[in-house]
């Protein structure tokens, strides 16, 4: 399907709202509740952990937007319904924390009800808009779409923090919960006016709908999808991926102050170089390298950049060289941005006309458990190890070794996994553009 600048343009709203909600909550929110009004660390990290452990939804959600269409359409219905159902979830919670001097049972449970509602929106927009990129390109032009509005959403999350930054000095619980119901009202009006009349109209839609129907959900899933080995060897390789690439995305600003004596000012601005590396690399990526050399060799090169990244972490801190510790952090956004680019083109070549909610759902799954498994696994090693050792080398160390590790079993399993082999596929092969 041909689609002009003004229609890419159009799309890229949904991901820039989408990354402008997500700083909302994990940023912005998030300090507010352990910062300003004193909520439990604890407490505030099982909060935010809700809408990646109920990711397994995705997978659920995306057989109903392939199989059980809502006014004759798959895609933009769904997008439209998780867009609302997330700012209502995000606007729930900051008003239950705003309202409430201190957590009780009800609180906790409305606030749980929030985060539950804003998670089950966002893996039901986010999962939908992806296979409505699977359906609206074909051939090159599939992950070249599907980084550069990855790319956008980065965009969306870069502005959220400056624009968020600066609407709230000086704070006040009004001021946030009239910033929170703008923000998530620009975002669920960016996606209306960004995902409407986008859905291909295609005369093949009906026979997709029945052959994704015709088969109910759990027989889908464990005949079709999990008994599949090529699927579940690249289920595993996007989690081992993830975890090593995103495992230190807490512990990066932490490790620089107490390894390198950097000030709060220099730590935060870690992100803003990161961000910088994975966004280039990205783009790139996304507009020849996987073209030019596909997706697999943008894959090796990511992962094999980012084992070396992590050993001149350890080093740097180990000799204090802070300026080398400034490249590293770039290098590793662009090892970030270059596993993620491939990875994403192998996904959107696992998809298929009939099942791409679903398959999707998959991929987004293995995404959002490696995410929350690595951030979990790296952040208990270093609080085991200081607890023990009280050394804080040892600690960051051993995880940055461990996600090397992880990296090259991630490079290592590459090599078993041969996307057009699956069988899913050869339930409907669609023509290269």
């Amino acid at each position: 399907m041909k689609t002009n600048i003004f229609q890419h343009l159009r799309l890229a709203g949904f991901p820039l709202g989408l990354g402008l909600t997500s700083v909302l909550v994990s940023g912005t929110l998030n300090r507010v509740m352990i910062v300003e009004l004193g909520i439990p660390a604890a407490a505030v990290g099982a909060f935010f952990a809700l809408p990646l452990l109920i990711s397994p939804l995705r997978i659920w959600l995306g057989y109903q937007s392939d199989a059980r269409p809502l006014f004759g359409l798959r895609r933009e219905p769904f997008i439209i319904l998780g867009s609302l159902a997330a700012g209502l979830g995000v606007v729930g919670a900051t008003l239950a924390v705003l309202r409430t001097p201190s957590l009780n049972a009800g609180v906790v449970a409305v606030v749980v009800a929030a985060f539950l509602l804003y998670g089950a929106g966002k893996n039901l927009s986010s999962n939908t808009f992806e296979a409505l990129l699977a359906d609206k390109f074909t051939g090159e032009a599939r992950p070249r779409a599907v980084t550069l509005f990855k790319v956008a959403m980065f965009v969306g999350i870069m502005l959220g923090a400056l624009l968020l930054g600066k609407a709230l000095t000086p704070f006040s619980p009004s001021r946030l919960l009239g910033i929170a119901a703008s923000a998530v009202t620009l975002a669920f009006v960016l996606a209306v006016l960004g995902v409407t009349r986008q859905e291909p109209r295609k005369a093949s839609v009906q026979s997709e709908v029945a052959a994704a129907k015709k088969v109910p959900f759990w027989e889908t899933f464990t005949e079709l999808v999990w008994a599949d080995p090529q699927i579940r060897r690249f289920f595993i390789f996007v989690m081992l991926t993830v975890v090593g690439t995103l495992g230190q995305d807490v512990l990066l600003e932490p490790y620089a102050a107490l390894a390198l004596g950097m000030s709060v000012g220099a730590t935060t601005s870690l992100t803003a170089v990161w961000g910088a590396g994975t966004l280039l690399s990205m783009g790139a990526a996304g507009m020849w390298m996987v073209k030019k050399f596909g997706y697999e060799r943008v894959v090796r090169v990511g992962l094999i950049l980012g084992v070396g990244t992590f050993a001149g972490l350890i080093l740097t801190g180990a000799f204090g060289l802070t300026a080398i510790f400034w490249v590293l952090v770039f290098l590793l956004g662009v090892s970030t941005g270059l596993s993620a680019s491939g990875m994403l083109s192998a996904v959107i070549d696992f998809t298929t006309p009939a099942r791409a909610g679903l398959l999707m759902g998959v991929w987004g799954v293995a995404h959002n458990l490696g995410q929350a498994v690595g951030g979990l696994v790296s952040g208990g090693i270093v609080d085991l190890v200081r607890s023990l050792q009280g050394d804080v080398l040892l600690a960051y160390g051993l995880v940055f070794t461990f996600e090397a590790v992880l990296l090259l079993l991630a490079l290592r399993l590459l090599n078993r996994v041969n996307i057009r082999e699956a069988k899913v596929l050869s339930e409907s092969m669609e023509p290269a553009d």
